[in-house]
């Protein structure tokens, strides 16, 4: 069985916020976590993507920009190229020239989009607040690319390893148990009982396959106690990512060479697996 692995990603990990890796395997349709890692830098989260010779991994940060926004920009169209110019740039002329972008643009059309936001339900990936999923793609996507990650539907094949990452959503897998009840939060002031709650339901719904996605996650009490426990989400989260690399995983053994991924996507912006 292949090595899966699902990421919760911080965009400026530290002692209070880690990146959560949950590492598993699947064997058809059911998947077992075999553990989560939590990591307070950028240079031990490429040290952990490095120390296992393959995998195939979810990661929960936007793979690319909004094409309407690197073609205002007039920044390199293809895909590492464009991941090059955009890592080679400090944070706060990312902000500067996304403000400047926004504020010549109407009222609720501020942001530029990328096709896949819409069915995903997710953040523009050029938002740099609430949550700062730009600089989640400026400092992950670099860090994956330098454990020599392949990138299906961005890279051409030829370009292929034995890593394999792919863009997550866990919010979208949520939302599908849950709907719009919330199940997580940072502020220590907004981690209710009814958050504890959600997050049993959707894990009791995650262990019973009552997704779309149909994979059974196998845990042990402990494991479930601690995904339970964790008020913030992020372990949670990466096994949420971590069942959308399962999914991943059996499109290609059915014969899909994208790994779930339409073969219509825009080769510069990428795609949220099943959105």
């Amino acid at each position: 069985m292949a090595l899966l692995l699902g990421c919760d990603f911080s965009s400026s990990p530290g002692p209070r916020k880690h990146i959560v890796i949950a590492w598993g395997h699947s064997d058809g349709s059911r998947l077992r976590l075999d553990s989560l890692e939590r990591l307070q830098s950028l240079d031990a989260f490429t040290a952990a993507l490095q120390s296992h010779p393959s995998w195939l991994g979810g990661f929960d940060l936007p793979f690319g920009l909004p094409r309407e926004l690197v073609e205002h920009l007039s920044w390199p169209t293809r895909w590492e190229d464009c991941i090059a110019h955009y890592a080679a740039m400090p944070r706060p002329k990312i902000r500067d020239l996304f403000a400047a972008f926004c504020d010549s643009r109407p009222a609720g059309a501020k942001f530029a989009h990328r096709a896949t936001d819409g069915p995903a339900g997710s953040s523009p990936s050029m938002k740099w607040v609430n949550p700062p999923v730009a600089y989640m793609l400026h400092a992950g996507v670099p860090a994956i690319l330098a454990a020599g990650a392949y990138f299906p539907g961005l890279q051409t094949p030829d370009s292929q390893g034995p890593r394999i990452a792919l863009e997550a959503y866990p919010g979208m897998l949520a939302r599908e148990v849950l709907g719009a009840q919330s199940y997580k939060s940072d502020d220590k002031a907004k981690q209710t009982p009814e958050r504890l709650i959600a997050r049993k339901d959707l894990i009791n719904a995650l262990e019973l396959g009552q997704t779309r996605w149909g994979t059974r996650l196998k845990l042990s009490h402990a494991q479930r106690d601690a995904l339970a426990q964790d008020a913030s989400g992020d372990a949670l989260d990466a096994v949420l990512c971590l069942v959308q690399a399962a999914w991943a995983q059996a499109a290609h053994a059915q014969g899909d060479v994208r790994y779930g991924l339409p073969p219509a996507m825009d080769p510069l912006e990428g795609w949220i697996l099943g959105a």
